[in-house]
């Protein structure tokens, strides 16, 4: 079988024919360049308009890189016609294989880009014997064709957050569809502002955001003042994971401040390598972390008390009602503003601030799932830690989407991956 026949069947276009497959260099036989040529009486395409019109001149032979066959370079060799269009003037002609003046095939940058998902970009263009920058192009390409193409429509249920990329407090906004049958990344911003969230419903539009039902954020205050001014008829929940966290560090922080005094005072050091113990869910302790835990519950530290505030609220949970669920919510802010403890008394403040929000959770019914959220920043944490860091806020822009947005792809002949 002859390479014509195969990319014939693979890659054909209609209005040119395949001529002669040679070697480039006959010594070396690195690479293959196969000759284009028009068919007969057939008439060039404007690359402005995209209608037929009459040839002008011929510009010299370019070379157009597909994909490598058994590690072997293979290159499109055509000479572009110019066309003398009635609408555009001079144009170069719209040849099928290929956009604009991309050195690479359109097929081949659709090839590198479904690696760019597998692999690093680094580890595509060595596998491949091309450039960092070649699949940085093909990733871009993808990236904008499948956010043109894409459907935004039945769009329910979103989630907000934001994620750190950069040192020195520089953060992305991150926005997720998460209805129980479409579950994708939707968009990015620079910055965790308030303009930046607006652009988002920018993006989306009047008419769709006013057809969001619920929305999952933490209280960071430009979010909240953004989703109160343009999702306002959604139910707006806050995130249980944010929540825990926030309680989290109170824990950790009265722990922290207590070991420091035991220390001073000259007591035992019983807080030694308790961190875990009481940070940790019961069900994810390890059976050394049980047993510390334990022996801390025999004294009355102001650690063990804060322990056992966090998880007396975890009852809030697996409330149904609303109503009951908010005196169970009062009861607690309560007993916390007398603990003493000023970490937890701040996490009560904050908590009676939000009540509303965080009764949503109920009216809900438990549509949403914040964890869908945290699991989509833990991907996008891999994404960046697999490339070692992002230097510019358009690479990690255009990874994000490609490995996260589930953007749509154009129909193939064939499939090289």
């Amino acid at each position: 079988m002859q390479l014509k026949t195969i990319l014939n069947h693979v890659e054909r276009h209609k209005s040119f024919v395949y001529q002669e497959a040679r070697w480039a260099d006959p010594e070396t036989k690195t690479e293959i360049e196969i000759l284009i040529e028009p068919r007969a009486n057939g008439r060039a395409i404007c690359s402005g308009c995209g209608k037929a019109a009459p040839g002008y001149d011929h510009l010299p032979t370019r070379r157009f890189e597909f994909i490598p066959l058994w590690q072997i370079a293979v290159y499109f060799m055509y000479a572009m016609r110019r066309v003398d269009c009635p609408a555009c003037g001079v144009k170069v002609e719209q040849v099928p294989w290929c956009d604009g003046k991309n050195q690479l095939t359109t097929t081949y940058r659709w090839f590198l880009a479904g690696w760019a998902r597998r692999l690093s970009w680094k580890g595509v263009a060595e596998a491949f014997g091309t450039t960092w920058q070649n699949v940085f192009r093909s990733v871009k390409h993808a990236v904008s064709w499948g956010l043109a193409h894409r459907d935004l429509e039945g769009i329910e249920s979103i989630g907000v957050d934001e994620v750190q990329w950069q040192r020195g407090h520089k953060y992305l906004t991150l926005v997720y569809q998460i209805d129980d049958g479409s579950k994708r990344l939707l968009w990015i911003g620079k910055n965790r502002t308030t303009k930046t969230f607006l652009r988002f419903f920018r993006m989306l539009g009047k008419e769709r955001s006013g057809k969001l039902k619920f929305v999952c954020s933490d209280m960071w205050k430009p979010y909240l003042k953004v989703i109160a001014k343009k999702a306002g008829g959604a139910i707006h929940v806050l995130d249980r994971f944010h929540i825990m966290q926030k309680m989290n560090k109170a824990i950790d922080e009265v722990r922290a401040g207590e070991a420091r005094q035991l220390k001073e005072d000259g007591y035992e050091p019983v807080l030694k390598h308790s961190r875990w113990c009481l940070l940790k869910r019961p069900e994810n302790r390890t059976d050394k972390q049980t047993v510390k835990l334990s022996e801390l519950l025999q004294y009355n530290l102001r650690s063990v008390r804060a322990h056992l505030l966090r998880e007396d609220f975890q009852q809030f949970w697996e409330y149904v009602s609303p109503a009951w669920a908010g005196k169970f919510l009062d009861q607690w802010c309560t007993r916390t503003m007398r603990s003493k403890l000023e970490p937890m008394k701040k996490v009560a403040l904050t908590l009676r601030n939000h009540r509303e929000l965080l009764l949503n959770w109920f009216h809900a019914k438990g549509a949403l799932s914040s964890g869908t959220v945290e699991g989509f920043n833990n991907k996008v944490k891999l994404t960046t830690r697999k490339s070692y860091g992002f230097r510019t806020y358009e690479a990690i822009e255009i990874s994000l989407y490609h490995n996260l947005g589930a953007l749509p792809e154009p129909d193939f002949t064939h499939r090289f991956w």
